[in-house]
């Protein structure tokens, strides 16, 4: 009987398709990042896997004149980092004149960023030139994440989604509220607002729409209010359980484990899928029943993606469930 992962043959094509940490946290200011990168490890430590990436933010966490300085400060901090956590970082916008030497300066040394963040990304024309700049940085293998930020790059989410560099697209809600130029009010920028406003929703669901459609990871974006962990937690689970997004921002240490949290299964859940994948590989992923269900592998395809997320968020599973993991 076959021990392929899984993932390999159930998912099909998209079985190439990442699987991420559900939790995205960003860090600018150099105090910052560097107690990020020590709660990224402990973390990982505790729980027995890397539960959140660290993005490094060389766009807004540069100083103005200073953005060679910072740069070079965030390649070092790459380099440093726990060997088994992942650390991506954000660049410049494509069109910005501190754009290739970010690139250039993030990708030199010996350990390469888990992913280069772009911003701004408004077609895929942006995005291609973000793959060039990293084939000549040597860099052709690492991933792109995008940030669709304007309603013309919601436009063509699809389009950029598409392209095969691209591993994840995330929604920045805050330059996407401004690009409006005052026809979306200041409240869509916060908790409420922003999961009620039409044009807000509208976009949030096209970008998700457009991540799944490629197997790519679809990334939602940041709660302003970090100490309110109670309105974190229910935007996490309308943009988990509404909108489509199995991974999130977090601008704050105190969000993590919400988020965390929120995207992680149930322990029901989890419970239901183990069974249902045993009697998947039992009948060599054919028809199998299971408490009076029939099941076939689409069913399969939900309950392991289920199990795949509860590996993610670092909770325990049988040890028959593990060693799919590993095969």
């Amino acid at each position: 009987m076959s021990t392929l992962n899984p993932r390999a043959i159930l998912l099909g094509a998209q079985a190439a398709s990442a699987a991420l940490p559900v939790c995205d946290h960003y860090s600018g200011v150099p105090v910052r990042m560097h107690k990020s990168l020590a709660l990224q490890a402990e973390l990982a430590e505790e729980l027995g896997t890397c539960v959140f990436d660290v993005t490094l933010d060389c766009e807004d966490g540069a100083p103005v004149g200073g953005e060679a300085e910072h740069a070079a400060q965030v390649a070092e901090l790459v380099q440093g980092a726990a060997p088994h956590c992942r650390v991506g970082v954000r660049v410049h916008a494509v069109d910005h004149a501190s754009f290739h030497a970010d690139v250039a300066t993030v990708l030199k040394g010996v350990r390469k960023p888990a992913f280069i963040m772009v911003p701004k990304v408004e077609s895929v024309a942006d995005v291609q030139r973000a793959a060039d700049a990293m084939q000549q940085a040597a860099a052709s293998d690492v991933p792109l994440h995008v940030l669709i930020e304007s309603p013309l790059a919601v436009h063509h989410a699809f389009d950029i989604a598409a392209h095969p560099r691209v591993e994840s697209l995330s929604f920045g809600l805050m330059d996407f509220v401004s690009a409006h130029g005052g026809a979306i009010p200041a409240d869509a920028m916060g908790v409420s607002g922003q999961f009620a406003h039409p044009l807000v929703v509208r976009a949030k669901l096209a970008m998700s729409s457009a991540a799944h459609a490629f197997g790519k990871v679809p990334s939602h974006c940041v709660v302003t209010e970090f100490k309110d962990t109670d309105a974190l937690t229910a935007a996490a689970l309308k943009a988990r359980n509404e909108l489509g997004y199995t991974r999130m921002w977090s601008i704050h240490p105190d969000q993590i484990r919400p988020i965390v949290a929120a995207f992680s299964p149930s322990h029901a859940e989890v419970e239901q899928a183990v069974p249902i994948i045993l009697a998947a590989h039992a009948a060599g992923w054919g028809p199998a029943a299971v408490d009076g269900t029939l099941h076939d592998r689409a069913s399969y395809r939900y309950y392991w993606q289920i199990l795949e997320r509860a590996k993610q968020t670092g909770q325990a599973l049988p040890a028959e469930i593990v060693s799919f993991f590993s095969s």
